[in-house]
C-alpha cells in the first residue's frame, strides 16, 4: 500500500453523484489516502485545481445527465487540462467497454467496471500511485540536470564513471578510445569530451570508416592533389585538416584497412599528413578521439589491427554501458523522448500506460539508446490518447515472448537468434558472419559453443 512504501499518503479525488457510494468508498480508502470528495465536473474541477490530487476516480455518469457519460468525458478532459500527470481512474456501467476505450484514448490511466469491488479497486490505486511515485521522481530529477550532462541522461552508476572519466581527461590532450555496443551513445561522448577541452572553439569532425568505401577512404580522411587519380581535377584537403585545431572522430576505427592504420599511426606519432599524390609534410593539431563496437582485442589477436596504433588511441578507454544494464536510466530516458517528440510533433502525449512503462522498463533493448528513442518517436506518432500503450511501440508481441524468461535465459535467447540470423544472412560463412555482428571470428566461435550450435 502506498503508506507503508512512502510514508505520507497520496491525494485521491472521488468524483461520484451517489454519496451512498462515496461514502462507502471514502471509507474504505481513507486510511491508505487522503480523500477528496465532489459529486459533479464544477466541483471535481475546482478541487483539482485548488488541491493538485494526483489520483482520481471518476464516475463516468454525472449530474445533469447521470444516466449518461457527455458531462463524465467533460470532467475527464477538464481535469487532465489541470494536472496531465494525474492518474484517473474512470468507473463505467458493467460490460461498457466502448466508453471505457474512449477514456483510455482519451488519457485515462484505467477503467473500472460496477459494480466495484473495493479490493480489486485499491491494488488499481496503488498501481497508480506507484507509477506516479516514479514518473515524479524522474521528472525532479530532469528539472535538476538542466539538460543532464552534456546532451546526455543518466544517473546509474555506470553513467556517473562516464561523466566523471570525461571530466577529468577532457582539458587534456591524451587520445580516447570509446569502447560500447551500436547505439550507447558514443558519439555523444565524443562530443562531450571536445566542448570540455580547450579546443572546444575548434572544429569536431565526425567520420564513420565503415560506412566510406576503402578505396575512397584514404582521400576522404588525408585529402588529395590534383591529379593524384582519375578524377581529381582539384587539390581537397581531407578530414584530418579540416580538424585542425579542433577534434577529429574516427568511429568504427575497426573497420579502419592495414594500410591506413599505418598512415594514421604515422599522423599520431608526428602530427603531420601526406595528401594523396602529394611529397609535401603538412603539419595537423588535432585531438583523435576514437570508437569502436569491435572486439578490438580480437581483431588484436588476428592481426588485424595494429598494436602500435591500439595503444597510441586508448591512451584513455571509456566503456560505454548497453542500455540493459542502466536501470533507473530507462524509465527518464523514455520520459525525455516522449517530451521531445511530443512537442516536436504538437502532440498532446503526456505519459505511458501501465503495461507499456513495464516493457520499458523490463524490455532488454538490444538497439540500446538509439532503439528507445526510435521506438519512442514511433509510439509518439502513432498513440490515439494522452499516453503511450503497449502496441504503440511495437513491443507488444516482441516483449511478450521474453516475460515467462529469467535475464539469463532472454539474453541467450536474443543472442542465439542474432547468432542464427547472421549465419543464415551469410550462408554459413563464419567470417562474414562474426563482422556482420561487429565481433571477431573468436569471439563468434566462443558465442556457438557457449549455445551449444557447434
Amino acid at each position: 500500500m502506498p503508506t507503508a512504501e512512502y510514508g505520507e499518503r497520496l491525494k485521491l479525488l472521488l468524483v461520484e453523484d451517489d454519496e451512498a457510494v462515496r461514502s462507502q468508498m471514502r471509507w474504505a480508502l481513507s486510511e491508505d489516502y487522503q480523500v477528496l470528495q465532489a459529486g459533479d465536473r464544477p466541483a471535481a474541477v475546482a478541487l483539482m485545481r485548488r488541491e493538485r490530487p494526483p489520483l482520481v476516480c471518476l464516475d463516468l455518469g454525472l449530474p445533469p445527465e447521470p444516466g449518461g457519460v457527455g458531462e463524465g468525458f467533460q470532467a475527464l478532459d477538464e481535469l487532465l487540462q489541470e494536472d496531465a500527470h494525474a492518474k484517473i481512474v474512470v468507473i463505467t456501467g458493467q460490460g461498457d467497454r466502448a466508453n471505457a476505450l474512449r477514456a483510455i484514448r482519451q488519457g485515462a490511466y484505467d477503467f473500472f467496471s460496477k459494480p466495484i469491488e473495493l479490493d480489486t479497486l485499491q491494488v488499481v490505486l496503488a498501481r497508480a500511485g506507484y507509477l506516479y511515485r516514479l514518473e515524479e521522481e524522474n521528472r525532479r530529477l530532469r528539472s535538476q540536470w538542466s539538460g543532464g550532462f552534456e546532451g546526455m541522461l543518466g544517473t546509474s552508476p555506470q553513467m556517473e564513471e562516464v561523466f566523471a572519466t570525461i571530466r577529468k581527461v577532457a582539458p587534456t590532450h591524451a587520445p580516447v578510445l570509446l569502447v560500447g555496443e551500436s547505439g550507447t551513445g558514443k558519439e555523444l561522448a565524443a562530443r562531450a569530451i571536445h566542448r570540455r577541452s580547450r579546443r572546444s572553439q575548434g572544429p569536431f569532425i565526425p567520420i564513420n570508416c565503415g560506412a566510406i568505401p576503402e578505396n575512397l577512404l584514404e582521400s576522404e580522411l588525408f585529402g588529395h592533389e590534383k591529379g593524384a587519380f582519375t578524377g581529381a581535377d582539384r587539390t581537397r584537403p581531407g578530414q584530418v585538416e579540416s580538424a585542425q585545431g579542433g577534434t577529429l572522430f574516427l568511429d568504427e576505427i575497426g573497420e579502419l584497412p592495414p594500410a591506413l592504420q599505418v598512415k594514421l599511426l604515422r599522423f599520431l606519432q608526428d602530427g603531420q599528413i601526406q595528401r594523396v599524390g602529394g611529397r609535401n609534410f603538412i603539419s595537423v593539431d588535432a585531438r583523435i578521439i576514437a570508437a569502436t563496437n569491435a572486439d578490438l582485442d580480437g581483431l588484436l589477436r588476428e592481426g588485424k589491427f595494429r598494436e602500435d596504433l591500439f595503444y597510441r588511441i586508448a591512451v584513455v578507454v571509456i566503456r560505454m554501458p548497453p542500455l540493459r544494464d542502466r536501470g533507473e536510466d530507462i524509465p527518464l530516458l523514455a520520459q525525455s523522448f516522449l517530451e521531445h517528440y511530443a512537442q516536436e510533433a504538437g502532440r498532446s502525449v503526456t505519459g505511458f500506460a501501465a503495461d507499456a512503462q513495464r516493457a520499458v522498463k523490463e524490455y532488454l533493448w538490444p538497439g540500446n539508446v538509439r532503439e528507445l528513442e526510435n521506438r519512442i518517436r514511433r509510439a509518439v506518432i502513432l498513440s490515439e490518447g494522452k499516453r503511450i500503450r503497449l502496441k504503440d511501440l511495437g513491443l507488444d508481441k516482441t516483449y511478450a515472448r521474453y516475460t515467462a524468461m529469467t535475464l539469463r535465459e532472454a539474453r541467450e535467447t536474443l543472442e542465439r537468434e542474432l547468432v542464427e540470423a547472421a549465419l543464415q544472412r551469410h550462408d554459413g560463412n563464419i567470417s562474414r558472419a562474426a563482422d556482420d555482428l561487429g565481433v571477431s571470428r573468436p569471439t563468434f566461435y566462443e558465442l556457438m559453443d557457449k549455445l551449444g550450435m557447434r
